[in-house]
């Protein structure tokens, strides 16, 4: 990867994200307030953050895990071949399933992970997005939850990288190459 110097713009506040973290939350709350336990998903890297919020904010009894899966490494652009880098460690039959992921842009990614698991038999399986750039979609899918719809643009912070930088911005902002 050729090393371009950049600069990140503010584009959604932390403070903007949180309270649209308590009302996805509410959301979800309801269409899960039946469930005995909600089997939380995050898809790593880029949700990490995103996962944390959520489940602090949920007024229900969850378990979290984590699947890895990876369609990008350290490009700008996603390869199209989603693989998994680490899988679930317990079993979702007949469980209540909702999968957290960071972004969908292709959609690739998301559709993989959504047939992988649903081979597993969940009782119900939704999916949330804290962001959604739905003018990249490749494939016909849409979460079931979106944070935030986005314009076609390289965005970073908030848990989501460049190259493994600028996981740890409280922010969403775009990537602007200075060069």
């Amino acid at each position: 990867m050729t090393k371009r110097p950049y600069v990140v713009d503010e584009m959604i506040s932390a403070k903007t994200i949180a309270a649209r973290i308590e009302d996805l939350s509410r959301e979800i709350a309801t269409e899960f307030s039946d469930t005995d336990k909600l089997v939380v998903v995050g898809l790593l890297r880029g949700s990490f953050v995103f996962i944390a919020d959520i489940v602090r904010e949920l007024d229900l009894a969850v378990e979290v895990d984590f699947l890895e899966a990876s369609s990008y490494g350290d490009t700008m652009e996603s390869s199209r071949e989603v693989r998994i880098l680490k899988d679930l460690r317990g079993a979702i039959e007949g469980r209540d399933v909702l999968v957290v992921e960071d972004i969908v842009d292709t959609g690739h990614t998301l559709t993989h992970v959504i047939k992988l698991l649903q081979s597993r038999n969940p009782a119900r399986l939704k999916t949330i997005a804290l962001l959604d750039k739905p003018t990249r979609r490749e494939v016909d899918i849409r979460a079931d939850w979106i944070g935030f719809e986005i314009p076609d643009e390289f965005v970073v912070g908030y848990g989501i990288d460049f190259a493994q930088r600028n996981r740890n911005l409280p922010y969403i902002g775009k990537v602007r190459f200075t060069d």
